[in-house]
């Protein structure tokens, strides 16, 4: 990834970061009466779709949650070591679980008002999987510490993402992402 690319891509994650808080937002807005010809919807099926899509959310992200801090410990642990090599196979095993996710998160039918924002989780996880899968090419320690604090900005707009995916699943925010 170049210079140009990675500017490009912290574009589009800000711009991703904004468009999560407009969503958000505008998710927390009450809703608006439904149109006197609409048919209402059972609450219990309401409930239990929201449940199930709930379910096969946290069938995925929770063993991703867990590899991704496990690969980001030993990450951190082989820079401080300074063993180059092992952190960079740390960093493409990180790249190879955000892919993972992302691939399970989109064959998942989520509901309308939700489904943009998966769109949008999986391009800017997409996004930090090719930073984090640059900084794996990395030659040096020193390079490989470079690319630690654009990392951490790739992590917010994917934080921000799930956080506003797990309040409209009526899921608790995530400990970690």
């Amino acid at each position: 990834m170049t210079d140009m690319q990675e500017r490009a891509a912290v574009a589009s994650l800000v711009t991703a970061g904004a468009v999560l808080l407009a969503a958000g937002c505008a998710s927390a807005a009450p809703p608006s009466a439904a149109p006197p010809s609409a048919t209402p919807r059972s609450p219990a099926a309401t409930t239990a779709g929201l449940h199930a899509m709930a379910v096969k959310y946290l069938t995925i992200a929770q063993p991703a949650n867990r590899e991704l801090d496990h690969e980001f410990d030993g990450f951190g642990d082989h820079v401080k070591a300074g063993e180059l090599a092992a952190a960079r196979a740390d960093l493409r095993a990180v790249a190879a679980t955000e892919r993972r996710f992302d691939r399970q998160l989109i064959a998942i039918s989520f509901p309308p008002r939700t489904e943009p924002l998966v769109r949008l989780l999986y391009r800017v996880n997409q996004a930090r999987a090719g930073l984090t899968g640059t900084a794996a090419a990395a030659t040096s320690l020193r390079e490989l510490r470079g690319y630690q604090r654009r990392l951490d900005a790739a992590n917010e707009p994917v934080e921000d993402a799930v956080r506003v995916i797990r309040d409209q699943l009526d899921l608790p925010p995530p400990d970690t992402s």
